[in-house]
């Protein structure tokens, strides 16, 4: 049967099927409908149908013996499991008279019973730990514990305390958190049928921060995280390494299922004020721990590492001689500009004076000794300091001052100016 692992409904009937192997169909979980009537079965177990779910499983007009072996069929009968209570099923006794099977009477053939020493076991991680489970019943149970997925190092130890107990011991060693909340599960066997008990694992453990995400942008900023504790820890945060105050734009959002405490740490609209490191501190009663991000939302306006410092001023120090020259060139334009001033003042005061209206003190003879022209008292805006000691009737020839007589005739006769031709 192992290649047809899809098969649903399976039928052999009228075929003289006198047996099956306990583990036919293990091979063949989608197994709903079992139509085994119309054979030579003497037997039948349980087994086979351990792990199917079935539906309908049909059985009459089989020779089954009355005994121990099919107790389970008349149990399934009155419980109406997979539709066996609406089926005529018989057994032959002994002395081959047929009995139906409801009024077969087998003694010391029962379900086995079970017993464990914890419902529930607490213990520390790293800590060893013992638990008896108890089978009794006639036949004896087998017992055994189920720990398929248990993580933590464990043994079994089998003990026959008395008649019809069977114990087991399992002991667990160096229990890690990984194992907390597992179900451990004793289970006793006999050709009846099973029975089972289960103990609750708690491992209790120091808190671990599991995972601790950078800023991420969902509807809000996201500090994500996870943290794993048993007891669940207390959450705290810092920010910088002052405690961190929840408030319009910061507040945290997790669920807790079990052991696991999940969430975000959100940021409503986060300025830089808010960049910097980010600390998750998770405590129970026995320990702590801590773990550290850094939040980056915005860049400051005006970050100091990125302020242009100002460039330096070269100055270029030119030759001495160049200095020099210019300091006299300088001072040349500065006296030239003096010295026009000073001949412009000279000018404006001296220059437009006429014979009749200036009261100058000095006349300057102009040109030959024998010149007609009168004697004006003009100086053509040539000044030295002696002619300005002259008197009225002086005249300054170069560095000599003679005494000049103005003839009154000569500007009545009105003679030209100018020497009679010869």
């Amino acid at each position: 049967m192992e290649l047809y692992t899809g098969l649903q409904k399976l039928t052999i009937k009228n075929s003289g099927l006198r047996s099956i192997q306990p583990r036919a169909f293990a091979k063949n979980p989608h197994l709903r409908y079992i139509n085994l009537s119309s054979n030579r079965l003497t037997t039948l177990s349980w087994q086979l149908f351990q792990t199917l779910s079935l539906r309908e499983l049909r059985l009459e007009q089989n020779f089954f013996n009355c005994s121990c072996d099919i107790r389970w069929m008349q149990l399934w009968q009155e419980q109406g499991e997979a539709r066996l209570n609406s089926q005529n099923l018989y057994c032959i006794n002994a002395d081959g008279s047929q009995l139906p099977l409801f009024r077969m009477n087998i003694s010391q053939c029962d379900l086995p019973e079970i017993s464990v020493s914890h419902v529930n076991l607490t213990v520390r991680e790293g800590d060893n730990a013992v638990i008896t489970c108890n089978g009794s019943g006639s036949p004896l149970p087998d017992v055994d514990w189920m720990v398929t997925g248990l993580q933590s190092i464990n043994t079994h130890q089998t003990n026959l305390n008395w008649t019809n107990v069977h114990a087991i011991n399992l002991t667990l060693v160096n229990v890690t958190s990984e194992d907390n909340g597992f179900t451990l599960t004793c289970i006793a066997e006999n050709v009846v049928g099973m029975s089972n008990a289960s103990v609750a694992l708690t491992v209790y453990y120091p808190p671990r921060v599991v995972s601790l995400e950078e800023p991420e942008l969902r509807l809000e900023h996201c500090i994500e995280f996870v943290v794993r504790g048993n007891p669940p820890p207390t959450l705290n945060w810092l920010h910088n390494g002052q405690p961190l105050r929840e408030s319009k734009i910061i507040h945290v959002e997790y669920y807790q299922e079990g052991e696991i405490s999940e969430g975000c740490l959100l940021f409503n609209k986060p300025t830089h004020y808010n960049n910097g490191n980010y600390t998750l501190i998770a405590k129970n009663p026995l320990g702590t721990a801590n773990q550290t991000i850094n939040g980056h939302f915005l860049k400051e306006p005006f970050p100091v590492d990125e302020v242009s410092p100002t460039p330096p001023i070269t100055v270029t120090h030119k030759p001495e001689e160049d200095t020099f020259g210019v300091s006299i060139a300088v001072g040349l334009a500065a006296f030239a500009c003096v010295l026009l001033v000073v001949l412009f003042i000279m000018i404006n005061k001296y220059g437009r004076r006429s014979k009749f209206g200036m009261k100058g003190p000095v006349a300057v003879i102009s040109g030959e000794e024998d010149s007609a022209s009168p004697l004006h008292h003009i100086n053509h805006g040539i000044t030295t300091p002696s002619s300005l000691d002259a008197g009225p009737d002086t005249v300054v020839i170069g560095m000599t001052r003679i005494p000049v007589i103005e003839n009154p005739q000569y500007f009545r006769q009105g003679h030209n100016c100018h020497k009679p031709d010869t």
